[in-house]
């Protein structure tokens, strides 16, 4: 019995060296990205010169771009092979972070995140792909919590380094770091990855619209995911609205790249324990707990000028201090990671079980059509908000700096009634197709 347990444990580790390489790279390209787009903003906003609202408008159809092109790019992945595919992909990768570092210019740039956008929905695709075509049903579920754990370990090193980089070498130098990840990722590829088949796999462009068109049709899941978009318009604060806020109220010396590493933390410490926990409740019930977290976490983060009333500029921690917009801060980022261990697993294991059978696979991939939602509407609204309430410093006359900030707060003010409209919404959905989510 021990000898016959022991040789299981031992086939859920035995992958392909396909597998392996494919995670490794993906390290890689997570720390790549996530040093780029935490100060994404910040670049478009302090080196090439936008303002806060088209900086916001320009890094949302970016970050959209990367939730709505995987499907399309992942059959033209298919066609070509999952190995000329990474290749391609990390390619563009590296020319598109080396074009950001080097010629910061508006003509350049807009160009250049194309490139990085159509690099990344290849990655998104083809990574994924390759841990489903080399996992088999004794070892799936430990290969995705590899690839899982490969992620969210890619995006706390990428957003670790991005603070000194930007300390010490400006905003410029993070695209460099970039480039130099995803060239790394290149040759590994390349001398490394054996290709699998993927012959009988592809889906035709085509195919491929007509699903996302299926997809929009189906009112059930359209509604759920235009009410989801209300979770990760929150969520994607982390990037559109907190490194500039941060930066302006407590100031150039804070670090909102440490600050965003709390989520995913909470989330690689938690998910277990709470999926667990949720096993015997329904998808939709985990789902609304978790959207009236959302609206918890934006309170939290506006509630700083209640806590700087009673500790003044610095809460002491005995070993350290910190600013009370940070303190209020990571305290609504740990309610945002917790309430995204509620959402995220259910989600996606409700959406696939609506799907008509034998399309949960096309309904999947677009299951997070919410995060092209939010990524747009998100970003958009805070340019908009930061103008208002959190404005460039740089915009301002002298006399005006000592008051520009005072209803900064008001942001998340904002964000915490559309994440309770949200969940109030989710609570109607539940009512009304609870005959029909199981």
């Amino acid at each position: 019995m021990a000898t016959a347990n022991a040789e299981a444990v031992k086939n859920e580790w035995k992958f392909p060296r396909s597998f392996w390489t494919a995670n490794i790279v993906e390290l890689f390209e997570r720390a790549a990205y996530y040093a780029v787009f935490i100060a994404i903003t910040l670049y478009l906003t302090d080196i090439v010169g936008f303002d806060d609202i088209w900086a916001a408008w320009i890094g949302g159809v970016f970050s959209a771009g990367l939730y709505l092109l995987p499907p399309f790019t992942g059959a033209y992945a298919d066609k070509i092979g999952f190995r000329r595919a990474m290749i391609l992909a990390f390619t563009l990768l590296t020319i598109g972070y080396f074009l950001l570092g080097l010629l910061p210019y508006k003509p350049i740039v807009l160009p250049a995140l194309v490139i990085l956008m159509f690099g990344g929905s290849f990655i998104k695709s083809v990574i994924t792909g390759t841990v489903a075509k080399t996992t088999t049903e004794v070892n799936r579920a430990r290969g995705y919590s590899i690839f899982y754990g490969m992620v969210n370990v890619g995006a706390f090193l990428g957003k670790t380094f991005a603070f000194p980089l930007r300390i010490n070498l400006g905003l410029e130098s993070i695209n460099y770091y970039s480039a130099a990840m995803t060239f790394i990722a290149v040759i590994i590829v390349t001398f490394y990855f054996k290709d699998i088949n993927t012959e009988g796999a592809g889906k035709s462009f085509r195919e491929v619209w007509e699903g996302l068109v299926r997809v929009v049709k189906n009112y059930r899941l359209f509604i759920l995911i235009l009410i989801v978009t209300g979770f990760w318009m929150i969520q994607h604060q982390l990037y559109a609205t907190m490194p500039k806020y941060v930066l302006r109220t407590v100031g150039q010396d804070a670090s909102p790249e440490w600050i965003a590493n709390v989520n995913p933390f909470v989330v690689m410490t938690t998910v277990v324990l709470i999926t667990s926990l949720m096993k015997h409740v329904t998808a939709l019930r985990s789902m609304t707990i978790g959207m009236f977290l959302m609206p918890i976490s934006a309170i939290t983060m506006a509630l700083y000028p209640v806590l700087q009333s009673v500790t003044g500029p610095k809460v002491d921690f005995i070993l350290f201090t910190l600013h009370p917009v940070t303190v209020m801060m990571i305290a609504g980022i740990v309610f945002q990671g917790l309430a995204e261990c509620f959402i995220s697993p259910r989600y996606l294991e409700y959406f696939s079980l609506q799907a008509p059978k034998g399309e949960e696979g096309l309904y999947l991939g677009f299951g997070h059509l919410h995060s092209f939602f939010a990524s747009l509407l998100g970003f958009g609204i805070s340019g908009y908000l930061l103008t208002a309430y959190c404005p460039d410093p740089r915009t301002l006359r002298p006399e005006q700096m000592a008051t520009a900030y005072d209803e900064a707060y008001m942001i998340w003010v904002i964000f915490a009634g559309i994440g309770l409209l949200s969940g109030i919404a989710l609570i109607f959905y539940n009512k009304i197709f609870s005959a029909k989510a199981k």
